[in-house]
């Protein structure tokens, strides 16, 4: 215990020097006792998190507190001294370290602790803690982690230092979320811990492991790649309703492509990448990109079934006729447009005019001739009659290749319809997907 002379405030300078003497010995008066730290933190700030290297970068407020038998008074003896403040290298001081420490302490520290007349030792320090960390990124923007902070003794086993925590994990969860300064994109959700024992060969050390469970804020995401993503892939649904026999279509889709690759070249330094996996984030936008691609061929191939097949004016394959026209476009409910050249082809054989005028014509020529009161010239009814032919046969080739056109024109316009709808479904169920596990995410 230590010494207090009269008219002198708290314990003697002569008996504090015999405790600092000592300071290379564990303060305990039988050494088959163990000294017991109690331990807490503040986390103060989230200062990084890289998931290449899976580390993590915090600020922690750590608190030591533990029991030094030599350093004991009495307070009515030393003029109602409770608390003095040593420096913490002429005392022993508990050799604390946090096992996922992977770099330098570069922290500053403090160069004095309180000591209280009932020997007990509070020890404050700001620590910046880059530690090891398992970093699960799959569900990135949306993911949480969860970071193991163990602390213990380098040294000394159980039967020397035990560690306890000194405050409720409740407690310190709420002290850090009330002290957490940094608005950056991580959020602290709880902390929790346990005590237990570290077996390593023969001997046995006293350890306790907080989990500090930290959360995304993925606001700054969501608005960078997500919704810009979203608002490519509606211009690209919104593609489909250009003229399917224009090539200004397939060139809209090849300028989106390129402005979508741009963007994600843009955007790769957001993402997180690690050797581990990847993101579910960077699987959206390669199925995304994949979609895209897909309706640049659809469109080449409609293009190619409107243009190359009815430029050659060949008939529509009769499977072509069964298939397209009569099943898929009851299918998809599509409504075929009427076809002025048919009905002016129908009423052409149904006007009687046509057949009567040219047996009265012939009639009357046979009359005339019969008579003989009346001479035609021949030679130019028979140039006229020829004339009327080939214009006959030009006209019915011109309506042939109209017909053949048209059809090709429909089996096109149907495939675009029926392709149009299965890219549109599965880009609503895909997203449907998406939008599922990122709410389920940020719903845990």
């Amino acid at each position: 215990m230590l010494r207090c002379e009269e008219g002198q405030s708290g314990p003697s300078y002569e008996s504090l020097q015999e405790v600092i003497n000592r300071k290379s010995f564990r303060p305990s008066i039988n050494l088959n006792t163990p000294t017991i730290t109690n331990i807490s933190f503040t986390l103060y700030a989230i200062l990084g998190v890289n998931e290449k290297a899976q580390i993590l970068t915090t600020f922690l407020w750590l608190r030591l507190y533990w029991f030094h038998e030599f350093l004991i008074w009495e307070p009515e003896l030393c003029d109602d001294i409770t608390k003095i403040s040593l420096p913490v290298a002429d005392l022993w001081t508990p050799d604390i370290i946090v096992y996922e420490f992977v770099d330098d302490d570069v922290s500053q520290a403090c160069p004095y602790v309180y000591v209280n007349h009932t020997g007990h030792i509070r020890y404050d320090r700001m620590l910046r803690l880059v530690s090891a960390c398992n970093l699960q990124i799959f569900s990135f923007p949306f993911d949480i982690q969860n970071c193991t902070f163990t602390f213990g003794s380098y040294m000394h086993t159980i039967k020397d230092v035990r560690v306890s925590p000194a405050l409720s994990f409740k407690e310190m969860t709420e002290n850090s979320k009330r002290y957490l300064q940094a608005s950056g994109e991580w959020e602290l959700v709880v902390i929790l811990g346990d005590v237990d024992i570290l077996n390593f060969g023969i001997d046995e050390w006293d350890i306790i492991t907080f989990w500090v469970v930290i959360k995304r804020r993925p606001i700054l995401y969501v608005v960078n790649l997500i919704i810009p993503s979203a608002f490519l892939m509606i211009i690209d649904i919104l593609s489909f309703y250009l003229p399917p026999h224009s090539v200004d279509r397939s060139s809209f889709k090849m300028t989106l492509i390129l402005g979508y690759t741009v963007f994600l070249l843009i955007m790769n330094d957001l993402l997180p990448s690690t050797a581990n996996g990847t993101p579910l984030i960077g699987i959206y936008f390669s199925v995304c990109l994949a979609l895209m691609v897909l309706s640049l061929l659809e469109t080449v191939l409609i293009t190619c079934v409107l243009h190359h097949n009815s430029m050659k004016y060949r008939p529509v394959p009769h499977w072509v006729q069964v298939l397209v026209i009569r099943f898929i476009a009851r299918l998809i409910c599509y409504s075929f447009p009427e076809d002025p050249l048919a009905k002016f082809e129908e009423k052409q054989d149904t006007n009687p005019w046509v057949a009567q005028s040219t047996e009265s014509t012939s009639g009357q020529q046979i009359a005339t001739n019969a008579s003989g009161t009346m001479t035609l010239d021949v030679p130019e009814l028979r140039q006229i009659s020829q004339d009327l032919k080939e214009m006959s046969t030009y006209l019915s080739i011109l309506r042939k290749e109209d017909h053949l056109q048209n059809q090709w024109c429909h089996v096109g316009y149907i495939l675009d319809f029926l392709l149009f709808r299965i890219y549109l479904l599965i880009i609503t169920g895909y997203a449907l997907v998406i939008i599922c596990m990122w709410c389920i995410w940020m719903n845990q």
